[in-house]
């Protein structure tokens, strides 16, 4: 193992001065700072994580909480979190709330205090339990980052939901669907209330379109089977789903009761997981790019905390600029100077499950 004075013998400086231009750069002038970085990298030294926590106040880990890791978006998000944070030098611990916002509110407390930030993805807690969550860790000095929710005095990644739901409309209203159905997520999900209202905005004006309302649903495929029989029982020529799971279940049962997809039903999904071109049809979703998801969550987590990188002291400036995506790049909103937000893009992608809505709809049969 390559140690700090194997460091030192090579850079040929002291070993103090080869632990402050690893540790605390600015006290080294910059040509020996970055001469002795070079021969860090060169040989592969790895600092004690234990020691340089003593000595910079720093653990090198970072925290993601998730809902539900068997959920393909979580498991995409995850991945994105961990590559960006392997990148900047940090180590990642990932822990399944397991859809209980009591459990989302122990693992945070509990794991804040072993970590340098904490990213909370889609929390099932209420605005109150985060108020509350919030003002912990951030007493703790603990920076704390929502995706896929808004919530004040937070900085925050999302997705623009409403936009999604925005463009599956239109085209679903281009192939002359008027009754539409909604198979909606778990009660008190945030995007689920943002996908409600984007429904609502983007039929708003549009003639003699009908949106129906079939509930709430866990975003299961579970929850999509038990959704197909009421989407099969209404009599709409279209329905979209919280998210590609519950579209998934949705075509199981309609294929089961005899109703066709798209020729009597057409089935729209969002997230688009690895699973929607796996089936028959090939499944009609709004894709949400979950690497750059995660990636900006790591950015805006630790500029929004000033959490100083693992790779800061060991890395030159363009080295640290390719290492470093901006937020105003993905669409950061400052308004009123609050916590930092990013908004980032989704897309309709257009595949087999949607079609012609028919003349006269059968889905009610079966």
């Amino acid at each position: 193992m390559v140690t700090l004075r194997d460091v030192a013998r090579a850079a040929g400086v002291s070993p103090a001065t080869a632990s402050r231009a690893l540790s605390a750069p600015d006290l080294v002038a910059p040509a020996r700072r970055e001469h002795v970085q070079q021969v860090a990298r060169e040989l592969g030294y790895r600092p004690n994580r234990a020691a340089r926590e003593l000595i910079t106040g720093r653990t090198g880990n970072l925290c993601l909480v998730v809902p539900d890791l068997e959920n393909p978006f979580f498991a995409a998000v995850a991945k994105g979190v961990q590559a960006r944070a392997r990148a900047l030098g940090f180590a990642l611990l990932v822990a399944d709330a397991e859809e209980d916002p009591r459990l989302e509110s122990e693992l945070v407390g509990h794991l804040g205090a072993q970590v340098d930030g904490v990213i909370l993805c889609s929390p099932r807690m209420t605005d109150v339990e985060l108020d509350r969550l919030g003002r912990d860790v951030l007493d703790d000095d603990v920076p704390l980052l929502l995706v896929n929710r808004l919530h004040a005095g937070l900085p925050s990644v999302v997705i623009d939901n409403a936009d999604g739901i925005r463009q599956a409309v239109t085209h679903l209203y281009a192939l002359g669907h008027r009754r539409i159905g909604y198979a909606g997520g778990p009660v008190g999900s945030w995007s689920d209330a943002q996908r409600r209202r984007g429904l609502e905005h983007a039929s708003h004006g549009l003639r003699s379109i009908d949106v129906v309302d079939l509930g709430h649903f866990p975003p299961l495929f579970g929850g999509g089977v038990a959704a197909g029989d009421l989407v099969a029982a209404s009599g709409v020529t279209a329905v979209l789903a919280h998210n590609d799971l519950l579209a998934l279940g949705i075509l199981s049962r309609l294929r089961a009761r005899g109703v066709r997809v798209p020729e009597d039903v057409s089935v729209v999904g969002y997230d688009d997981i690895p699973a929607a071109t796996l089936v028959s049809p090939t499944l009609t979703t709004v894709t949400v790019p979950l690497a750059r998801l995660g990636r900006a969550a790591v950015d805006l987590l630790i500029e929004a905390g000033s959490v100083p990188t693992a790779t800061e002291s060991a890395l030159t400036s363009a080295e640290r600029a390719r290492h470093t995506a901006p937020a105003t790049a993905l669409g950061s909103d400052r308004e009123n100077a609050g916590p930092p937000s990013v908004l980032i893009g989704v897309e309709l992608v257009v595949r087999a499950s949607t079609g012609v809505a028919s003349a006269q709809s059968s889905a009610a049969g079966g």
